[in-house]
């Protein structure tokens, strides 16, 4: 059954009937421009040798004009991706044609120019072509295996961004403070009222920007640059060459554990503000629908869990750099997060929901993340070791691997040598061990003067050995 399926459907069109196909039920027109010339495969950009690609974040306001322009803005750009993917999902399931983003580009040429959507040249075309960029990158990412195929963007569900590329926007640098200026967007004629708490590398122009609109209505200006980031000094322990190595235990009793009993205690953000949430949530069932007050009420629900995830994400960055500064080699374990918040069912999913509840507000992918890029920036090197490692069960002391426990037990007996441990100091513990284990094999095959790698995963240790 299933291969007679597969033999009825066509194969994938090519040449010059999918050239016809294209424009003639698509309505995507042929390439003209430079035609005569000889065609030249295109270049992309590549970063500055020796230079890390950085993002900084700032709150802006704009005026009342400037918010119309930039929510025209922000529908376009999520018409554009709508449009391109119904176009390209409709091109393979109709047609077996395969649309990719040049085709794209020119369909959004003929969108401007048509009647009925002529309003998408009161907005910028290099910002709706960074939209249909972010569509290619979700199919580029799909087809990799790495991420589901790409849905449409509805409004008020989807963040509201739009991307600006270097002929998007104007840069003047301020004479005065260097690496702070005036951002004048297109299709503005004034430049944004930004607050710059930080100054940007002086003499450095960005190579692109993003403005934001979050549910609680705020605007931030986000602009990527490239820059040389120095560097840390290299930790030693005392009185020797080793490297100062730490191993973190993620959990939920503490945030993080480390194999020396230091303990980043669990925030617990949704916990404390969980009245405050259910109060706002009960009066915003409370209204009617499309109505003022409602919106209001959506608006202050909106602003409570922007400030949960601004308290957490600072919480993060703290740690994550005070532990980056103070170690050279960090070792974590490689959690699935996506298996641990599997759905809660049948008995007992009371319990799971709140658990996962539990994992989401630690935010454990946030602070990987943060850690992972931190080691890269500063040479530090973070080692994750395989998360099938019995870190709990083994015996830090003589290794031997005892039962599976419950959550609940804190404190753990070990049966042959009758030591007590604390269940997350031992876990950090044996983390430590065996990621110096792992740090030093790729460290004994790396040439004499040769650094090591910032990133050693257990689970990539073959590919690792043999790039050394």
């Amino acid at each position: 059954m299933g291969d007679a399926t597969e033999a009825e459907k066509p194969n994938r069109v090519t040449g010059s009937e999918a050239k016809r196909i294209k424009r003639e039920a698509l309505g995507i027109a042929d390439s003209r421009k430079h035609h005569a010339r000889p065609a030249s495969p295109m270049k992309s950009r590549t970063k500055e040798p020796s230079t890390q690609q950085r993002v900084y974040r700032f709150r802006c306001y704009p005026t009342k004009d400037q918010a119309k322009q930039l929510e025209k803005t922000f529908g376009a750009c999520r018409w554009v991706y709508n449009e391109g993917l119904a176009l390209r999902s409709g091109a393979w399931e109709r047609h077996r044609v395969s649309v990719g983003f040049a085709e794209t580009c020119r369909a959004l040429t003929g969108w401007r120019s048509a009647e009925g959507t002529s309003w998408l040249q009161e907005v910028s075309s290099t910002v709706l072509q960074q939209s249909l960029r972010h569509l290619d990158h979700a199919f580029t990412r799909f087809f990799k295996g790495g991420a589901k195929y790409p849905r449409r963007k509805r409004k008020h569900r989807a963040q509201d961004a739009a991307t600006y590329v270097r002929t998007g926007f104007r840069w003047v640098e301020d004479a005065e403070r260097p690496g702070t200026g005036s951002v004048t967007l297109a299709k503005q004629s004034t430049p944004l009222d930004v607050r710059w708490s930080r100054a940007l590398p002086a003499q450095t122009l960005p190579v692109r920007l993003s403005v934001t609109q979050d549910r609680a209505g705020r605007y931030f200006l986000s602009l990527l640059v490239e820059e040389k980031i120095a560097p840390l000094p290299s930790a030693f322990l005392p009185g020797s060459r080793d490297p100062r190595a730490v191993g973190l235990d993620l959990g939920l009793a503490s945030l993080v554990t480390l194999d020396d009993g230091t303990r980043l205690e669990h925030p617990r953000l949704l916990r404390r503000y969980a009245e405050r949430l259910a109060r706002l949530q009960r009066e915003l069932h409370r209204k009617v629908r499309g109505s003022k007050n409602r919106e209001k009420a959506r608006r202050q629900i909106a602003r409570l869990y922007a400030l949960i995830g601004d308290v957490r994400r600072d919480i993060l960055d703290q740690c994550t750099t005070r532990l980056v500064r103070e170690n050279q080699v960090l070792v974590v374990e490689d959690l699935s997060i996506v298996t641990l918040l599997r759905p809660a069912r049948g008995k007992g999913r009371r319990r799971k929901a709140k658990l996962n509840q539990a994992i989401i507000d630690a935010g454990w992918g946030e602070l990987l993340r943060q850690l992972r890029y931190k080691c890269e920036w500063y040479g530090r090197t973070l080692v994750v070791v395989d998360r099938f490692f019995p870190s709990t069960r083994r015996c830090s002391v003589c290794h031997v691997k005892g039962p599976k426990q419950d959550l609940s037990v804190r404190h753990l007996t070990c049966a042959e040598c009758g030591v007590v441990h604390d269940r997350d100091v031992n876990a950090a513990v044996n983390l430590r061990d065996e990621g110096m284990r792992l740090y030093w094999l790729v460290a004994a095959a790396l040439p004499p003067g040769r650094k090591a790698p910032t990133l050693i995963k257990a689970s990539e240790l073959e590919e690792c050995l043999l790039a050394a």
